[in-house]
């Protein structure tokens, strides 16, 4: 299985079609939140299994603000982060998750891509396709895949 997971489009999918285009095919793409009215058209770009999340910036939407399922034996906790101050760090989302009993939590809101082990936790946030804040300033996303014995792993990649 391959997972594709992008975070903060903020309205421009520009970015966002050329990384479905380089990475395709995936069995589902995951967003985790300031799609500010792109739902539609990130799920028809996407052409498969599409989960997304509600933002501070997705105002008047129907998105929920968090999500958890299941993938592959792995309890996922996705939101967007804000409402746990990520910006300050990852930790206050990690104890969420492991509240949950999530193993894996999904995030964005610091435009910052980062993969993190907390406490059992594995905290992965993508970062932003449309307006990346770390050093060289490239949109990036993760892509999620599982070894042969089901470990998931996590990959940062640059556009």
């Amino acid at each position: 299985m391959k997972i594709l997971i992008v975070s903060d489009t903020h309205g421009r999918h520009e970015n966002l079609r050329t990384i479905i285009n380089k990475v395709k095919p995936f069995d589902m793409l995951l967003h985790c939140g300031d799609v500010e009215g792109g739902e539609d058209m990130i799920r028809e770009l996407a052409g498969c299994e599409t989960k997304i999340v509600a933002g501070n910036n997705d105002f008047f939407t129907d998105l929920p603000r968090e999500l958890e399922f299941d993938v592959q034996g792995h309890h996922v906790f996705m939101t967007h982060g804000n409402t746990y101050n990520v910006s300050l760090g990852p930790e206050r989302i990690a104890e969420e998750g492991a509240s949950r009993d999530a193993d894996i939590v999904l995030c964005g809101h610091t435009h910052k891509p980062a993969v993190e082990n907390i406490g059992g936790v594995k905290v992965v946030n993508p970062g932003s396709v449309s307006y990346p804040r770390q050093d060289g300033r490239n949109p990036s996303y993760i892509i999620w895949e599982f070894d042969q014995n089901g470990t998931p792993f996590f990959g940062v990649n640059y556009l």
